[in-house]
């Protein structure tokens, strides 16, 4: 939901399925199933319609930022939407946020609308936003600086994340989720089949095969790189921020407020404070209205 949209089979076909099954066992109970499933498929393409006249209606080049509802103590409890709403700000790009779909044509959340056209995947987005608008934070860097950064992003983007997500969802089986983001009560008892998922993404991603002592110790050296390669500088590629700030107070974001009494937001409070003076840092920056930006507002 919040962190990794997971992979399974496709509900067109578990439907076909169904209603091929309830054809052999009852006939006119099938009729009245298939026709059920009509009415629901007309009712989505209507809605779906009105939405997509609603998106188009934002005026060129606004960006229309498709993502979970905000949570309570952080903008968001996807990483990857704070990534991307952060460098919207960084970018001074006009956008305009939807709950109302908040998955999008990959399956996953966030994604954008922009002159008509959908495109998935924060990291993609932050390029294609980069090159239509003009925009090159990283410009001014070396060779080396931006190897580096690549780095920094791919680690956080692709390790650090299923540290905290082994957290989040395996050892808190998905508390931190319910707690820190307004759910219908109701959504309490399917959140057992959710953590099923999760952990077997985990499972085949990798992180999952280890003990609970080691994924920390991997979580633990990530944070570190972080910390001594950011050091006292402000950010963490120097004076200026740039994409891959973006991607690490995301993904620090989710353990600095959406991470209560997790081994990460002691490791922040205890080995690396930079890192926590860093979100700060970034917070006052780019989030002057954060409180704003809270379910409900503060």
């Amino acid at each position: 939901m919040a962190l990794v949209a997971l992979t399974e089979c496709g509900p067109g076909s578990l439907v076909v399925r169904g209603v091929k099954w309830l054809w052999s066992k009852n006939k006119p109970l099938a009729v009245t199933a298939v026709v059920i499933i009509g009415a629901i498929k007309v009712n989505s393409y209507i809605r779906r319609q009105k939405l997509r006249k609603k998106w188009d209606s934002a005026g060129k080049d606004v960006v229309v930022l498709h993502m979970f509802k905000r949570g309570k103590f952080c903008p968001n409890l996807s990483p990857f939407v704070v990534k991307l709403e952060m460098y919207l700000r960084m970018a001074d790009i006009p956008y305009q946020i939807d709950y109302d779909e908040p998955m999008g044509p990959k399956g996953k959340a966030p994604w954008i609308t922009l002159n008509g056209e959908d495109i998935a995947d924060s990291q993609l987005i932050i390029e294609r936003l980069g090159q239509q608008f003009g925009k090159d934070f990283s410009g001014h860097l070396t060779a080396e600086q931006r190897a580096v950064a690549t780095a920094m992003r791919v680690m956080v983007d692709e390790h650090l994340l299923w540290a905290i997500a082994h957290w989040r969802y395996v050892i808190e089986r998905g508390m931190p989720l319910l707690n820190c983001m307004e759910f219908p009560y109701w959504s309490r008892f399917i959140m057992g089949h959710y953590v099923k998922k999760v952990k077997q993404v985990l499972w085949f991603q990798g992180m999952g095969r280890h003990q609970t002592v080691d994924i920390e110790e991997m979580g633990r050296k990530d944070l570190m790189a972080l910390s001594h390669y950011l050091g006292k500088k402000p950010y963490l590629m120097g004076d200026k921020t740039t994409e891959v700030d973006c991607t690490v107070f995301g993904m620090l974001s989710q353990i600095v407020w959406n991470s209560p009494n997790s081994p990460y937001l002691k490791m922040l409070d205890t080995e690396f404070p930079n890192l926590h003076k860093y979100c700060q840092r970034v917070k006052e920056r780019f989030w002057p209205d954060w409180n704003k930006c809270l379910n409900p507002p503060q």
